[in-house]
């Protein structure tokens, strides 16, 4: 493994001082300015100390010019040079790769385009080993079809990644306004349609209605694996999240642990299967277990098209609402296409049923379509909706708002508008805001009708 990667971090060495990854984004064009060839040739030389020394002074926060987008450049190829010479010590080897990534980031912020940047830019957070940044660009490199040995580089790394991961992890954090937290109707007073109260008033308690609020919601989580031969890993992992409203009933935490085996039958096909365990609690108080497995496949089907399914089945159990105890079985199928190095889509086909007691037994399909695109000035924009139709196979207790015969049906629209800038980081993560627009219409109408809007700030990894 070790052979691997040296010969792949030298042949894309190489690859960055002299070739293109294709005729129409050769990147940064030659500077007429004596210093900059001086650099560059320094830079060509192995001399990359010196050529550092002639280039920081020159280099800008935001190019606007094409020399300037070739100083960083340099200023990237340079210190990523400078990192991987034997002499140079460890701390200063991650200073060299953190000035690497900062040049190629400032380039990709002004012109997302420039594929042969986007290139430099993966192979430096693969030496930083933040495989999961690094990933990220080398697809959407192929997502521009580079030749043929380009390519095949590329997809080196990516195995070699696979291959070295052991430890993962995330965490984040949430602001979240939402003006219908309760998801209840807007209603103040209902009047049953059907049988012997029909037309009666009945007022909903404040309780009942629209509750509004600020909420906090934090999460995280890790897992580990173990390989127990070069195809088949061995994955543990958990995670907790906490969300806080100002009124404590709204409150919940969640604890979930998992295990299972995690199969690689080769480089485009990942395949796990985890059995899981989980804890709930809403308002202080205990709410709901689960135990149940759930089996996944990834598979890249071309270099742009990627395909994940999901089938999960957990048995549900609560400690006050037994009425809805029960198994739940999900299914979902995902296609995402990498259009172009900027810009990707997402579409998602589900089902999900859940067999509680029999009066609130339903099933579920959802389809959602996404899209997101890095725009010019660092603005990455991203918008995707969900339409989901539920039927329910028993009266529940909205017998009286359903006609004779028919059974509850609702519909649900949502939308999600979502924007972060890539030039603000904070410790390398961008804000992000996600404003989500939730409508469901009812056959119940006045008892289950809702609209909802919600606004998250949320934390994207960028660097």
């Amino acid at each position: 493994m070790r052979s691997l990667k040296i010969a792949c971090t030298l042949a894309f060495l190489l690859l960055s001082v002299a070739a293109p990854v294709n005729a129409q984004q050769a990147g940064p064009r030659p500077s007429p300015g004596s210093r900059i060839n001086n650099a560059r040739t320094l830079t060509e030389g192995g001399n990359f100390t010196e050529a550092l020394s002639i280039l920081r002074p020159l280099a800008p926060d935001h190019p606007d010019s094409p020399e300037q987008v070739d100083v960083l450049f340099l200023v990237g190829l340079a210190a990523l040079g400078a990192a991987q010479l034997p002499e140079t010590p460890e701390s200063e080897r991650k200073d060299y790769l953190d000035e690497a990534v900062g040049a190629f980031h400032r380039i990709l912020v002004a012109q997302p385009e420039l594929v042969r940047v986007r290139l430099e830019l993966a192979r430096a957070f693969y030496l930083k080993r933040s495989d999961g940044l690094s990933r990220k660009e080398f697809e959407r490199v192929l997502a521009e079809n580079p030749p043929p040995p380009v390519a095949a580089k590329i997809r080196r790394f990516l195995a070699a990644m696979r291959q070295r991961r052991r430890w993962s992890g995330s965490f984040g954090m949430t602001l979240a306004p939402d003006t219908n937290i309760n998801a209840a109707t807007d209603a103040e007073v209902i009047y049953p349609t059907y049988g012997p109260l029909e037309g009666l008033p009945f007022e909903l308690s404040d309780d009942a209605r629209p509750q509004s609020g600020l909420g906090v919601v934090l999460w995280g989580g890790g897992d580990y694996e173990y390989p127990l031969s070069r195809d088949v890993r061995l994955r543990v992992g958990g995670g907790v999240s906490r969300t806080e409203y100002e009124e404590r009933h709204f409150d919940g935490t969640s604890l979930h642990a998992y295990a299972g085996p995690v199969w690689l039958p080769g480089n485009r096909t990942e395949i796990s299967l985890r059995g899981s365990a989980r804890r709930s609690w809403s308002g202080g108080e205990p709410e709901s277990h689960d135990l149940g497995a759930r089996f996944d496949v990834s598979h890249l089907l071309s270099r742009r098209v990627l395909l994940r399914t999901q089938v999960s089945y957990h048995q549900y159990n609560y400690d006050e609402d037994l009425h809805l105890d029960g198994p739940r079985s999900n299914f979902s199928l995902t296609a995402l296409w990498k259009a172009t190095p900027i810009m990707s889509l997402e579409a998602t086909v589900g089902l999900n049923r859940e067999q509680t007691e029999p009066r609130w037994r339903n099933s579920s399909q959802s389809v959602g379509l996404g899209t997101s695109v890095d725009l010019p000035h660092g603005f990455t924009v991203g918008l995707d909706g969900e339409y989901r139709w539920t039927n329910y196979e028993g009266q529940g207790n909205w017998g009286l708002f359903t006609p004779p015969g028919e059974l509850r049906n609702d519909r649900t629209r949502m939308l999600n508008l979502s924007v972060f800038n890539r030039a603000f980081t904070l410790q390398g993560f961008s804000p992000k805001l996600v404003l989500t627009h939730e409508t469901r219409e009812s056959n119940t109408r006045q008892l289950r009708n809702y609209e909802r809007t919600r606004a998250e700030l949320q934390f994207v990894r960028v660097l």
